[in-house]
C-alpha cells in the first residue's frame, strides 16, 4: 500500500484522492507498482493545473468569449468533479469558482462596453443620415457627391445595431443619396440640353460670322458683329468637345473681316492726313482776310479758297471740328461785313430810320413844350408824369439816330 498527503492506493490496486467529503476512488492501477499509480494520477492532477492556469491567462490578456470560457471551465469543471487525479482538487475547484466570477465580471464589462458602443455607433450613424439628407439638398455637385462617398465608407466601417434601427437609419441614408442623386442627374441633363441649345446658336452665329468676313461694307457688318458677340454671350456654353472650335472659327471669321477693314482704313487715315495739313494750309490763308477791309476782294479770296478746301476731301473725324469751325468763322465774318455793307446802302431802310428819327424828334419837341407848360400853370405832377415819358422817347430817339449814323449821316 502507498499513500501521499492527496491520495493513496490500497492492496488491490485501487486509488483514491482525498477530499473535504472523504476519500473518492480515482480508478485502478494493476500495470506496477503503487508509487508508480499515484505518480501517474498525480500528473494528471498536474496536466488540470496547467490547462487552468492557461483558461485563467486567456481570459485575462485575451478577447475569449464569455460562451467559449464558460464551455471551457465547464470541461475542465467535469474532469475535477469526476476524480481522475490525485491532488488538491478543492483548490482547482476554487480557482475555477473564481474563474466563472472573473469571466461574469467580463461579461457584464462586455455588455456595458457593447452597449456604449452601440450607443456611439447609433449616435454616429444618426449624425451620417443627418448630413447626407442636408447635403442631399446640395448643388455643390462635385464635392457633395464626393463627401457622400466617404459617409457611405464610413458607415460601414461602423458597428450594425439591431435590425430594426440599422435598417430605419439605412432607408433615410440610402433616400438621401438617391434624392442627391436624382437631382444631379435632372441638372446635367438640363445643362445638356441647354448646351445642346447654346451649341445651335453658336452654329447659326459662326455661320453668319463666316458669310460676313468678306464683307467691305464696313460700319453696318462690324454694328452686326458686335449683335452678334452680344448673341454670343447671351448664348452660353456649349459642350467641351464643340466650345472651343466653335468660337476660333466665329473668332477666325471676325479676325478676317476687321483685318481687312483695318487695312482699308490704314490708307485712309494716312490719305486723311495728308488732307488735313493741306486744309490746315487753306485756312491759315483764309484767316488773313480777317478782319474785312476789302469786301469786294475778301469774297473773291475765300471764295477761292473755299473752292480749293471742297476739292481735298476729308480729314480725321477728331480733327474735323475744329478744322470746319476756324474756316467757318472766317465765312460768318465776311458775311457780316457783308451785312453791315447792306444795311449802310440800303435807300429803303435808309429812309425808314429817317422818318423814324424825325417822328421821335417831333414827339420829343411836343413833351419837352408841354413839361413847360405844366410847370409854367403850377402842375408839377403831370410835369413829373411827362418828363418820365420824354426821358422814355429821349432813348428811342438816340438809339435811332446811332442807327442812321451807320448809313453815313
Amino acid at each position: 500500500m502507498s499513500s501521499d498527503p492527496w491520495g493513496r492506493v490500497d492492496e488491490t490496486g485501487t486509488v483514491y484522492v482525498r477530499t473535504a467529503d472523504g476519500e473518492k476512488v480515482v480508478g485502478s492501477w494493476q500495470a506496477g507498482s503503487p508509487e508508480e499509480a499515484l505518480a501517474y494520477f498525480e500528473r494528471k492532477y498536474e496536466g488540470l493545473v496547467v490547462e487552468i492556469g492557461l483558461l485563467e491567462r486567456r481570459v485575462k490578456t485575451t478577447d475569449l468569449s464569455a460562451k467559449d470560457a464558460m464551455t471551457a471551465i465547464d470541461h475542465l469543471r467535469t474532469q475535477v468533479d469526476e476524480h481522475h487525479a490525485v491532488g488538491d482538487l478543492a483548490a482547482l475547484g476554487e480557482r475555477l469558482d473564481k474563474l466563472v466570477e472573473t469571466v461574469e465580471s467580463r461579461r457584464e464589462e462586455r455588455k456595458v462596453q457593447k452597449a456604449k458602443q452601440t450607443d456611439e455607433a447609433r449616435r454616429a450613424k444618426e449624425q451620417l443620415v443627418a448630413e447626407a439628407e442636408e447635403l442631399a439638398q446640395s448643388e455643390q455637385w462635385r464635392s457633395a457627391g464626393e463627401r457622400l462617398r466617404a459617409l457611405v465608407d464610413t458607415w460601414k466601417g461602423l458597428p450594425r445595431l439591431d435590425r430594426k434601427s440599422d435598417d430605419e437609419l439605412w432607408h433615410r441614408f440610402s433616400h438621401a443619396r438617391s434624392a442627391f442623386s436624382k437631382r444631379r442627374k435632372a441638372h446635367f441633363a438640363a445643362l445638356d440640353a441647354q448646351r445642346e441649345e447654346a451649341r445651335r446658336t453658336k452654329e447659326r452665329l459662326v455661320a453668319e460670322a463666316e458669310s460676313l468676313s468678306g464683307s467691305t461694307d464696313w460700319g453696318t457688318t462690324a454694328a452686326r458683329y458686335r449683335e452678334l458677340m452680344t448673341e454670343w454671350k447671351a448664348a452660353g456654353r456649349a459642350q467641351r468637345e464643340h466650345e472651343d472650335d466653335l468660337w476660333n472659327r466665329f473668332r477666325g471669321a471676325q479676325d478676317v473681316f476687321f483685318a481687312a477693314r483695318g487695312a482699308v482704313f490704314a490708307e485712309r487715315d494716312a490719305e486723311q492726313g495728308e488732307n488735313l495739313k493741306l486744309k490746315e494750309e487753306l485756312v491759315t490763308e483764309a484767316e488773313k482776310l480777317v478782319p474785312v477791309t476789302d469786301l469786294k476782294a475778301a469774297r473773291a479770296a475765300f471764295r477761292a479758297v473755299n473752292e480749293r478746301w471742297e476739292a481735298i476731301g476729308h480729314v480725321p473725324r477728331d480733327a474735323r471740328p475744329k478744322i470746319e469751325a476756324r474756316m467757318h468763322a472766317v465765312e460768318r465774318a465776311i458775311q457780316e461785313a457783308e451785312e453791315a455793307e447792306w444795311r449802310r446802302t440800303n435807300p429803303e431802310a435808309r429812309a425808314r430810320a429817317a422818318g423814324l428819327t424825325g417822328q421821335l424828334q417831333d414827339a420829343v419837341d411836343k413833351l419837352r413844350k408841354q413839361i413847360d407848360a405844366a410847370r409854367a400853370a403850377g402842375n408839377d405832377a403831370k410835369a413829373e408824369k411827362l418828363a418820365r415819358e420824354l426821358e422814355g422817347r429821349q432813348a428811342l430817339l438816340d438809339q435811332a439816330l446811332k442807327g442812321l449814323q451807320e448809313f453815313g449821316g
